[in-house]
């Protein structure tokens, strides 16, 4: 079967083994992320593996001897799935590859936030402590986690990876109700979260119940000195209402790792370099070795399966 990886260079710097891949596969040839160029590469696929290039419904229908998307990714909104349907085509993804890795970032950038680290490393370098031992110590508060509320949206594993580590702290985790749906006796709903939570840590995917689910009013709701986190997709959160709010003083920090449009050639609010209290990572929660040769792993395992008349890892 011919396969070819549309975009390998999005999760590979040449540090995977591809043997697995390359096995199941047994016509493989990977790409550089280039898709102007798409249409020509997948004309004549039976398989196209992919981390976060667009399937459309043109190029789907314009594939016609592909039978398998494969995506070294968990989220799918990036293809047509409704497309891939009507055409016949399976559709897989990835889960649970990355979780260590992206429980890490979550906390990388909470500990952060919390501590101040940035900022207090600054003013270290740049003399402050040498010239004013009090000023440097005293004007950021930081804050014990103990006995505070970590609050989670979207109880899959990252949400709870993240709360695990939130319990270590001494944390109370309290869990979203899912968004649409029914009410659950072990959780709250978001709007009641928001009020309580001290930390808020975005998991859930991106869909037309999630899209914008954190904008203006919903920050409104939220402590002042409480910190958002984003390690999930960046259309959840209102980019400009989150600049407002921490320009505003009514957010106490926020730590993004992904926004709408990846990379941001068009600009994005929450690139300005005057917003308090921020951190902004470029989607790289996902991105530890391990976890992104777990992740190629699990593709080949997909596409062999695939071949052998299984449905390992199948959305579509």
């Amino acid at each position: 079967m011919k396969t070819v990886f549309l975009d390998y260079d999005t999760v590979s710097a040449g540090d995977l083994d591809t043997g697995a891949l390359r096995k199941a596969a047994d016509d493989l040839t990977l790409y550089d992320m280039d898709e102007a160029k798409s249409a020509d590469r997948i004309r004549d696929a039976d398989v196209v593996a992919l981390n976060g290039s667009r399937l459309s419904r043109d190029l789907l229908f314009g594939a016609p001897r592909l039978k398998l998307v494969a995506l070294a990714a968990t989220g799918t909104d990036n293809v047509d799935l409704v497309a891939a349907r009507e055409r016949g085509i399976a559709v897989c993804n990835v889960r649970a590859y990355c979780t260590a890795s992206v429980v890490q970032q979550v906390w990388g950038l909470i500990l952060s936030l919390t501590q101040h680290a940035d900022d207090y490393s600054r003013f270290t370098r740049g003399g402050s402590w040498t010239r004013d031992d009090l000023a440097t110590i005293l004007p950021l508060p930081i804050r014990e986690l103990q006995g505070r509320v970590f609050g989670v949206v979207g109880w899959g594993d990252l949400g709870r990876g993240a709360a695990r580590v939130a319990e270590a702290f001494g944390m109370h985790v309290r869990i979203a109700n899912r968004s649409g749906g029914p009410p659950q006796r072990d959780r709250i709903e978001l709007a009641r979260l928001l009020a309580i939570a001290d930390i808020l840590s975005l998991h859930c995917p991106l869909n037309d119940s999630t899209r914008g689910l954190i904008g203006a009013r919903e920050l409104a709701l939220m402590k002042p000195d409480a910190l958002l986190i984003n390690t999930a997709r960046g259309a959840l959160v209102d980019g400009h209402a989150l600049t407002a709010a921490l320009k505003a003083g009514r957010l106490g920090g926020a730590g993004i790792d992904v926004l709408p449009q990846e990379p941001p050639v068009n600009g994005d609010p929450l690139l300005d370099p005057d917003i308090p209290n921020l951190l902004v990572t470029p989607h790289i929660a996902w991105a530890a070795r391990e976890a992104r040769q777990r992740c190629i792993d699990e593709t080949a395992a997909n596409i062999q399966d695939f071949r052998s008349g299984g449905r390992r890892g199948r959305v579509v």
